[in-house]
């Protein structure tokens, strides 16, 4: 079967996604708790509105991540995007199949394929090599491009940061 990949971050993040709509639920729960303990009748609808508009604002962002994503940076959604698909065989910047092929700044001088630049990487990702998978099927290239700047900004300044 071919199921198409969703690409949305409530997808791809489903714990991360939960715990936002996990959060705003204890928020506005607290928030009410609160406000029923008001002393007067004006306090307890103030302190509800707040509530409720803290509770709505956090909920949009929420049920649209995507919306939160567009704001970050290349390199902060790469991060993201690097953290969820590639952190398995390169926590930290190392390589847990090839100890020697890290993503390291002098390593991918040496071992990636035109040397290190954002444009050797999106090709590495996009198309796989040896033990690692292609990714050009899961990923569009937007979130290609935001790894491959997360990774290249990450070994400039060191991936142990």
């Amino acid at each position: 079967q071919n199921i198409p990949y969703i690409t949305t971050n409530r997808y791809q993040y489903p714990y991360q996604y939960h715990t936002s709509i996990m959060k705003c639920t204890i928020l506005l729960a607290t928030l009410a708790s609160a406000a029923a303990f008001s002393v007067s009748p004006k306090q307890v609808t103030q302190a509800t509105g707040v509530a409720a508009a803290i509770t709505i604002s956090t909920l949009s962002l929420s049920l649209s991540p995507n919306a939160a994503i567009a704001k970050d940076s290349p390199i902060e959604a790469g991060e993201q995007i690097f953290n969820a698909n590639c952190a398995a065989c390169h926590a930290g910047g190392q390589n847990v199949i090839m100890p020697d092929k890290t993503l390291e700044k002098e390593a991918l001088e040496t071992y990636l394929a035109g040397g290190r630049n954002e444009k050797s990487i999106v090709n590495q990702v996009t198309n796989g090599k040896n033990a690692m998978p292609a990714f050009g099927g899961r990923l569009d290239e937007d979130q290609i491009n935001n790894v491959a700047a997360f990774v290249i900004a990450t070994s400039e300044s060191g991936w142990d940061e």
